[in-house]
């Protein structure tokens, strides 16, 4: 990276978000910082469940404390739909790192350090994701392989992602998480997308069912989140529970809360059909390259 972009605008560290140490040089002069340092591979997580805890909740606490301590004004955490209803060990770091993120928040003088989050579901063609496996199976003429056809997953572009964490740094206030709504497709209507956008409309489809971890569907807003949820258009912002430990004062107050019966996930958002699906992947670089017959991998 260093020699791609270089800037000198860009300082590069070696470092690890799992020692403090490293982490607080990295925050000296720093005003703002993206927290995006995780383990996210689901199945290697389930195999090496410390590793995710170390990385992606003690990592957190590591870069938060650093931030607060450096007077940082702004940290943006990003999170997953996996840490809502987290049946996977990966899913469970991340909901841990956002309750991290959000305990850290509370109490803080928002002239000081503000702290928020965001949480959104598949980036599609980076690195590791299904998008360029299906991509490479067409290439090496293998048969592309499906994990369960009717799984629905949110789809994203990276710069829908990336929009989602500069709206959460210029909104948010301290212990809010924002999602950004999203569209979702089967997997079977991803891959039959992915076929006609290479023109291989033919091509072998296999199911292998699914792996460890995995789930139906996602979620990006539980329904106890949904029911206190703020609508910003484009996007819900999930305020934190302001609320102390002191619960009886509240119901002196008569405090209400919604009831909602359901959560927002991907069953039940925008459905994607295979157009729609293709129209969607044609808006991503690497997808339109592979098209072309280019045969690079994803940058991001």
């Amino acid at each position: 990276m260093r020699k791609h972009f270089d800037n000198g605008k860009l300082k590069f560290y070696l470092g690890d978000v799992r020692d403090r140490h490293s982490v607080e040089r990295a925050m000296r002069g720093v005003d703002y910082c993206f927290h995006a340092a995780a383990l996210k591979q689901v199945p290697s997580c389930e195999f090496h469940p410390m590793e995710a805890v170390r990385t992606n909740v003690l990592g957190t606490e590591n870069v938060l404390e650093a931030a607060i301590s450096a007077r940082l004004k702004r940290v943006v955490c990003l999170s997953t739909d996996k840490a809502v209803y987290p049946i996977n060990a990966m899913g469970i770091s991340k909901a841990m790192m956002e309750k991290v993120m959000v305990a850290a928040s509370r109490n803080l003088d928002a002239t000081r350090t503000i702290i928020c989050g965001t949480r959104y579901g598949n980036v599609m063609a980076s690195r590791g994701s299904v998008i360029p496996l299906f991509v490479e199976q067409i290439r090496a003429g293998l048969p592309i392989t499906l994990t369960d056809p009717t799984m629905t997953r949110f789809m994203m572009t990276l710069e829908d992602a990336v929009e989602l964490v500069l709206y959460a740094f210029e909104n948010g206030n301290n212990g809010d998480i924002f999602v950004q709504k999203a569209p979702a497709a089967t997997v079977e209507v991803l891959a039959h997308a992915v076929k006609q956008v290479l023109g291989k409309h033919e091509h072998p489809v296999i199911e292998i069912g699914t792996r460890h971890g995995e789930k139906l569907f996602e979620a990006l807003l539980s329904r106890e989140e949904l029911a206190t949820a703020i609508d910003e258009g484009g996007y819900f912002r999930i305020p934190a529970d302001g609320r102390d430990l002191n619960y009886s004062k509240f119901v002196e107050q008569g405090e209400k809360r919604l009831n909602r019966t359901e959560d927002y996930n991907s069953h039940n958002t925008e459905r994607l059909d295979v157009e729609g699906m293709k129209a969607l992947l044609l808006k991503v670089e690497y997808v339109r390259r592979a098209a072309s017959g280019d045969t690079a991998g994803p940058e991001n």
